[in-house]
C-alpha cells in the first residue's frame, strides 16, 4: 500500500466527476451537511432515488425476488429481501448477506438492489439484502443487532432459500452498511459463528469515530481533515448522522460502532474486498484498516481505489463511466472473495 503522503494525493478531485458537476449540477457538487435534521433529508434522498429509478432499468431477468419477515431479539420484525437465481448453479448457491448504508438513518432495500441483482444474475448467489431499522428512531445498537440476527437468520435458513453456505459465505454493506458488516466479522468470528463466514465486502467503509483513532495511527489518518467538505459526505454530514445514531459522543468508541478498536485484535477475520475512495473523509480508515489486516494478520484483502472520487459517487451519478466500473468492481470482488473460500 502506498505512503500517506501517496494517499492524500487520491483526494485530487477526478475529471470526469468535475465535468459532471459544472456540466449537470450548476457546478455545485451535493453536499449531505446541508441538511439539519433526517426527516429532510430523507425526502430529498426519496426524491433522488424516485429519479435515479428511471437510470436503473428493468429488472434483470432470471432472478426471483422474495420478501421475508424475520423476527429480531427484541421482537419485532424486519423484512429480508432475497434474490436468488431461477436456474441455481448445479454445484450450489454461495450466500451473501448485504446491509445498505445511509449513515445508520437513511436508506432502505433499494440501496442495494442493484448490486444483490448483479451478483445473484452474474455469479448464481442467493443475496439477502436487510431492512434493519433505523435512527433516530432506533439508535445505536439496534442497526448492528439487526444486521447479526438477520445474518444468523440467513445461515440457519440457508437451504430453504436455496442458498448452500458451504460454498461461499459473505457479508457486505456500502458506508455504514459496510461497517455494521467489518463489526459483524468480528462478531461472527469470536462466536465461531456455524458456518463460518468466508469474506467480507466493504464498500467504502467506516471503521471508527475520528476522535477516538489510535495514536499509532494518526500520522495515516489525514482525510477526516483534508476531505472535511468534499462532496456529497461532509464532516457536517457525518455529524448529522451520529448525532442521531449515537448521541453520547463517549459511547463511539464502542467496538460494535468503531471496530478498529476491537478489544480482541483483528486476527482470523474473513478475507476482505475494500472498495475506496480518494476524496472521502473515510479514505484512511479504511486504509488503515486493510494495513492491519493483510500486513500485521496476514489475512487476504483486495482494493479498488476511485482517485479523486467523492464518498458514493456511483450512486449518485450512476452514469458516469467510474460509476459504472465501481458497481463492476464490486461483482468482480465478490467474485474474488467466493474463489478464496
Amino acid at each position: 500500500m502506498a505512503a500517506t503522503q501517496d494517499w492524500m494525493a487520491l483526494a485530487t478531485p477526478d475529471a470526469e466527476w468535475e465535468q459532471v458537476v459544472r456540466d449537470k449540477m450548476g457546478g455545485k457538487a451535493p453536499d449531505l451537511g446541508v441538511f439539519t435534521d433526517i426527516a429532510s433529508l430523507r425526502k430529498f434522498m426519496g426524491d433522488a432515488k424516485l429519479a435515479m429509478g428511471a437510470q436503473m432499468g428493468p429488472k434483470i431477468e432470471g432472478i426471483k425476488e422474495e420478501d421475508h419477515q424475520v423476527p429480531m431479539r427484541d421482537g419485532s420484525d424486519i423484512t429480508c429481501r432475497v434474490y436468488s437465481p431461477e436456474k441455481p448453479p448445479s454445484n450450489g448457491s454461495p450466500l451473501v448477506v448485504m446491509f445498505h448504508g445511509g449513515g445508520w438513518c437513511i436508506g432502505g432495500l433499494e440501496n442495494e438492489e442493484p448490486h444483490c441483482r448483479l451478483m445473484t444474475s452474474k455469479l448464481g448467489v442467493t443475496a439477502v439484502s436487510v431492512d434493519y431499522r433505523l435512527a433516530p428512531e432506533h439508535q445505536f445498537p439496534v442497526a448492528v443487532h439487526d444486521c447479526h440476527d438477520a445474518t444468523k437468520w440467513a445461515a440457519a435458513n440457508a437451504s430453504s432459500l436455496g442458498a448452500d453456505p458451504s460454498k461461499g459465505f459473505i457479508i457486505g454493506g456500502t458506508s455504514a452498511g459496510g461497517n455494521i458488516a467489518a463489526v459483524l466479522a468480528h462478531l461472527c468470528r469470536d462466536e465461531t459463528m456455524t458456518p463460518p463466514l468466508t469474506g467480507c465486502l466493504l464498500i467504502i467503509p467506516a471503521f471508527c469515530y475520528h476522535k477516538f483513532v489510535p495514536e499509532q495511527y494518526r500520522k495515516d489518518y489525514q482525510s477526516y481533515e483534508q476531505n472535511k467538505n468534499a462532496p456529497i459526505l461532509t464532516q457536517k454530514a457525518v455529524t448529522l448522522f451520529s448525532d442521531n445514531y449515537i448521541p453520547d459522543e463517549e459511547q463511539r468508541k464502542d467496538p460494535l460502532f468503531s471496530p478498529l478498536l476491537w478489544p480482541t485484535g483483528h486476527s482470523n477475520l474473513p478475507p476482505s474486498f475494500f472498495q475506496i475512495c480518494g476524496q472521502d473523509l473515510l479514505r484512511d480508515e479504511a486504509l488503515i484498516f486493510e494495513r492491519i489486516m493483510r500486513e500485521e494478520e496476514k489475512i487476504k484483502t483486495k482494493v479498488e481505489l476511485y482517485p479523486g472520487q467523492p464518498h458514493g459517487f456511483h450512486g449518485a451519478v450512476p452514469t458516469m463511466k467510474a460509476s459504472e466500473k465501481f458497481v463492476k468492481d464490486t461483482v468482480d470482488g465478490v467474485k474474488w472473495l467466493l474463489e478464496q473460500k
